[in-house]
């Protein structure tokens, strides 16, 4: 696990809300708390859709909805003359990302081990944070998969130029 602190406000709320660069993942929750709080619970609830196929899901068979299907909305929330007092908003990579990224290292874990590699979004106000963590089907200890994605992450946020500075 890691913190990354965001060096520049206007630009990553412009990369997170307005590029398709964080489309990569999906949304578990978000919570916004400006005038009042809006919480957003990201699981899919597929018997919506009824007896359609599932391929023309608007987000595919993902337990949560993709973050491209919301960011619009979350968009819309955000914007505004007065900035939230604070918002946390939890990612999931997509899952066809995983193997890529145990590829990149010698760890015995499989992809299937893996329930989810997460990115936490916090703004409090005065600055943001990211946090990464794994979460596996079962205790593992092997915590190489852990660095793979803290590693993969930073490799990432750094192509798409996003700033930060790491914390820990």
């Amino acid at each position: 696990m890691i913190a990354l602190q965001i060096t520049s406000m206007k630009q990553f709320m412009n990369q997170l809300l307005s590029t398709d660069i964080f489309d990569i993942f999906l949304l578990q929750e978000a919570t916004i708390t400006g005038a009042y709080t809006h919480i957003i619970d990201g699981t899919q609830h597929l018997e919506f859709y009824g007896d359609d196929d599932p391929a023309s899901y608007p987000t595919g068979t993902y337990p949560f909805i993709t973050w491209k299907s919301v960011r619009g909305q979350i968009f819309d929330l955000i914007k505004g003359k007065h900035t939230p007092l604070n918002f946390k908003i939890v990612l999931h990579l997509l899952p066809e990302h995983v193997p890529s990224i145990l590829a990149k290292g010698t760890t015995q874990v499989k992809e299937e081990q893996i329930k989810a590699l997460v990115l936490t979004i916090r703004f409090d106000g005065g600055k943001t944070l990211l946090t990464t963590a794994t979460s596996f089907h079962s205790f593992l200890m092997d915590k190489e998969p852990d660095k793979l994605w803290d590693e993969s992450l930073k490799t990432y946020l750094g192509k798409k130029e996003v700033g930060f500075e790491i914390l820990s």
